[in-house]
């Protein structure tokens, strides 16, 4: 296997001195953040899946169609952060002060859906603070643990089953997430996926420097990321397929041939039944009242933070 730890650290510094050389004309500054966190995504999770082509199965393989899941609410139930912090915080990793923080940003986030750029920015800094100076082997092994602790019995068996049905079609499957690449690829294999496209943590000497190569892998960056994959692999994007339940996914849900909403949020209902989008949802109680769905799941959030806190308290005792 390649030494992930010096390509992204040649790869972070690649990007940089490429894009000041290419400036896209026209182009913000947060797009070009998200075009190499794309980027770098697409490198990332091409890198590991050529580096594993031994252990692949054999069996006929549709070599020009893929599916993209995104994780949160699509293929997990929740959010894969939200569970992670808890188990981090059941390790004495973080504090009871910065769990409750990070649970009351969801809380608001799940109610009104909407991301507070203050909130992001603030939860971006914190969690680049715990990464920096800590290996990146550790960082993979907590994902590992947290995730047979906390996030196994929470993947939606729907969406587990419609994974399953394009990777016995020989399709490739992909996670696309703006989790860190590291745990996002722990979910992939878990669940016998083909890989994940993940938000790039800068690395050196196997160490996080607390960087981000590009920014959080969202929006425009996950739609960028499939196109860059799709070249590598020689996928035809028309005859892809993308399953989100987020509206803030309109770009990736648009980069492919068909798009389906997952546990879909009210604007990408209301989007997906006018383009004739299908739609799954695996939820119970669909039809509850407009606000009550956004406040269970804010209540599920805060419930994750008190058992969190709890936990640790009794560690204690």
């Amino acid at each position: 296997m390649p030494d992930r730890t010096r390509f992204f650290s040649t790869s972070s510094e690649w990007m940089r001195s490429h894009w000041e050389a290419h400036r896209p004309f026209g182009m913000s500054a947060a797009e070009k953040r998200l075009n190499i966190a794309g980027e770098a995504s697409a490198e990332a999770a091409y890198a590991l899946y050529e580096a594993q082509a031994e252990q692949r199965p054999t069996v006929p393989r549709d070599l020009t169609a893929a599916a993209f899941f995104d994780v949160d609410n699509t293929m997990v139930s929740g959010a894969s952060s939200i569970h992670f912090a808890r188990g981090l915080a059941s390790r004495n990793y973080i504090s009871v002060k910065d769990m409750a923080a990070f649970g009351w940003q969801q809380i608001k986030f799940r109610i009104t859906g909407k991301e507070n750029s203050r909130d992001v920015a603030s939860g971006k800094e914190k969690a680049l603070a715990f990464i920096a100076g800590r290996s990146t082997a550790e960082f993979t092994q907590l994902g590992e643990e947290i995730y047979d602790e906390l996030i196994a019995d929470k993947i939606w068996p729907g969406t587990r089953a419609l994974a399953q049905m394009h990777l016995d079609a020989g399709q490739q499957v992909w996670l696309v997430t703006a989790t860190p690449v590291e745990l996002a690829q722990v979910i992939a294999k878990r669940l016998g996926l083909t890989g994940a496209l993940g938000t790039v943590l800068e690395s050196e000497d196997g160490k996080f420097t607390g960087r981000l190569v590009g920014d959080l892998l969202h929006g425009r960056g996950k739609a960028h990321a499939i196109r860059g994959l799709a070249a590598r692999e020689g996928l035809n994007l028309r005859r892809c397929t993308a399953y989100s339940d987020s509206f803030n996914d309109m770009p990736m849900l648009t980069a492919v041939g068909t798009a389906v909403a997952i546990n879909p949020d009210s604007d990408l209902r209301a989007v997906s039944k006018d383009r004739n989008w299908e739609i799954r949802d695996f939820r119970t109680g669909r039809k509850a009242a407009k606000i009550g769905i956004p406040t269970a799941l804010a209540l599920g959030a805060l419930g994750g933070t008190v058992a969190a806190i709890a936990s640790r308290r009794d560690k204690y005792r």
